[in-house]
């Protein structure tokens, strides 16, 4: 039985990020998933109910993934407004649809307060980045799911090959 990988609905090629547009990600080895069923696309944030294009969001300054989980962080958006619970559902979407598609791994956006892994941005919607995951990259990981940034698809398919 071939791996499933769950995988941002915006590196499909879905207009589904915060400004109503896609981030493609153009790769063979994407392809060649897609072609064979491997792909199980989502995007948390809109699965969740948040409007697509929407305001922008991030975790608040210093905090983690892990406290926004945990219940001592929010997340906000440019305009002030709470987003967190929205965010945390999307989360529990991700992993119950990964669970459910027996996701081993996912290929997850980077920098998103959702889907980021390596990177996320700092709080004060600045534009400054700050190492961290987005909840639903830390919910994965946590329920042993195998993460992976855009960037690192390669690392992905080498250890898919493996």
């Amino acid at each position: 039985m071939k791996a499933k990988i769950l995988v941002s609905a915006c590196l499909l090629g879905q207009p589904v990020r915060y400004n109503g547009r896609a981030m493609t990600l153009e790769s063979e080895l994407l392809e060649s998933w897609k072609t064979q069923g491997m792909v199980v696309p989502l995007c948390p944030e809109v699965a969740a109910g948040l409007a697509t294009p929407r305001p922008p969001a991030e975790i608040e300054p210093e905090e983690s993934a892990e406290s926004v989980v945990g219940g001592q962080a929010r997340i906000f958006d440019a305009n002030g407004e709470d987003v967190t619970e929205p965010f945390l559902q999307g989360a529990r979407i991700a992993l119950d649809t990964a669970r459910a598609h027996g996701c081993g791994y996912a290929l997850l956006t980077d920098g998103s307060p959702s889907c980021g892994s390596s990177f996320i941005y700092s709080g004060r919607h600045d534009g400054v980045r700050r190492q961290g995951q987005g909840v639903t990259a830390s919910m994965l990981s946590r329920a042993g799911i195998k993460v992976f940034a855009q960037h690192q698809i390669r690392e992905l398919g080498a250890l898919l090959s493996s």
